[in-house]
């Protein structure tokens, strides 16, 4: 079976700086991946080159089998790969439900124009309806995204990221911000949104982590140190030592 993400020694460099230095991970389809790490270990920049938000130095990202490193964004997002940010990304201007109808037509190549009666498309009507719903915003359809409470905000941006129908979910920090009460019902929302998808996802709740992701990778300095399971993770010196910040001595 063909892997959802294959990545092969992928580097990136900005002058002499080298932030992602030769990091391989493959990822099954259905699989819920997180990347965890300290603050300045490429977390952000290996998305960026996943969703082609920056062209690789070197190396390879295969999407379902088909290279796409170094392509333009919105080719990726067509080839079933879609990204939500760490800072709330929508049209703060726009309704609740012109945001996640601006996602829809983005996956099928199209755009406003005033020539057009958007409202009359039946398809692009009823997806929207149907993701509104999906990620209970079906009520605030109508209201002006800026108006919406901030975990309602980064909710909408995973109905914007899932609109296209994409079938590979990149979440960078969905949960940054939130109160408990808030991360909880986001991390609902996760599960239920990406449902039979491939989610990667970057967080730095170790609950979320923990609770979320069948395996994890631990990227550090750019290069990732460790692969496993949760358990596997949690109990790994390495990782306990070098970023969960235990003493190995002390906690054995």
């Amino acid at each position: 079976m063909t892997n959802a993400l294959e990545i092969t020694d992928l580097r990136k460099s900005f002058g002499p700086a080298q932030i992602i230095n030769g990091v391989n991970l493959t990822i099954p389809r259905g699989e819920r991946h997180a990347v965890i790490g300290p603050n300045g270990a490429g977390k952000s920049t290996l998305f960026n080159l996943v969703s082609g938000l920056f062209a690789p130095s070197s190396g390879s990202v295969r999407l379902n089998g088909e290279e796409i490193g170094g392509m333009k964004p919105f080719l990726i997002n067509r080839r079933g790969l879609s990204r939500s940010f760490q800072v709330s990304n929508i049209f703060a201007k726009m309704t609740v439900r012109e945001n996640v109808r601006c996602g829809v037509l983005h996956s099928l190549g199209q755009g406003y124009s005033f020539w057009r009666n958007i409202g009359s498309q039946r398809d692009v009507q009823e997806k929207t309806s149907a993701v509104l719903e999906h990620c209970g915003l079906i009520d605030k359809a109508n209201t002006p995204a800026a108006l919406l409470p901030y975990a309602d905000q980064r909710a909408l941006e995973i109905a914007i990221t899932i609109a296209g129908g994409a079938e590979v979910i990149l979440l960078d920090e969905p949960t940054a911000g939130m109160s408990h009460s808030e991360t909880d019902r986001a991390v609902a929302l996760i599960e239920k949104a990406t449902e039979g998808k491939t989610l990667i996802i970057v967080e730095h709740d170790m609950g979320v982590v923990f609770n979320l992701a069948d395996r994890i990778s631990v990227l550090v300095y750019g290069e990732i140190v460790a692969t496993g399971t949760p358990e596997q993770i949690r109990n790994d010196p390495k990782v306990r030592e070098a970023y969960l910040g235990e003493d190995v001595e002390d906690a054995a």
